[in-house]
C-alpha cells in the first residue's frame, strides 16, 4: 500500500503563486510515475503534470510556462511549484502515485488539497 499527503493548498490572489508538496509512504517501487491532477467545481478530474522517476515531465497545455512539477526521489515527495495564478486554476488538487506490478498499473490518489485563486 501507499499512502499520499498534499500539503500547500490555500487562498492566492490572480498573479500569485504557491507550492504543493506530496509526500508517499509505503511500499514503493523506484520506477514510477507521480503527477498531479485537479478537479474544479461541475467539471471532470484532470491532468495537471507528471514526472517520472527519471524526471521526464508532461505539462497540460493550460499550465505550460506556468506551472513546474518537480520530485525528490530520496524522500519520495513531488512538488508543483504554482506561478502566475489564473481564477481558472481554481480546485481542488489530488497527488497521484502510478507503478507497475506485473502487468498491472496500481494507481494511489491523496486527500487533495484545496486551491484558491481569487482577489
Amino acid at each position: 500500500q501507499v499512502q499520499l499527503v498534499e500539503s500547500g493548498g490555500g487562498l492566492v490572489q490572480p498573479g500569485g503563486s504557491l507550492r504543493l508538496s506530496c509526500a508517499a509512504s509505503g511500499t514503493i517501487f523506484s520506477i514510477n510515475t507521480m503527477g498531479w491532477y485537479r478537479q474544479a467545481p461541475g467539471k471532470q478530474r484532470e491532468l495537471v503534470a507528471t514526472i517520472t522517476s527519471v524526471r521526464s515531465t508532461n505539462y497540460t497545455d493550460s499550465v505550460k510556462g506556468r506551472f513546474t512539477i518537480s520530485r525528490d526521489n530520496a524522500k519520495n515527495t513531488v512538488y508543483l511549484q504554482m506561478n502566475s495564478l489564473k481564477p481558472e486554476d481554481t480546485a481542488v488538487y489530488y497527488c497521484n502515485l502510478a507503478q507497475r506490478l506485473r502487468r498491472k498499473t496500481l494507481d494511489y490518489w491523496g486527500q487533495g488539497t484545496q486551491v484558491t485563486v481569487s482577489s
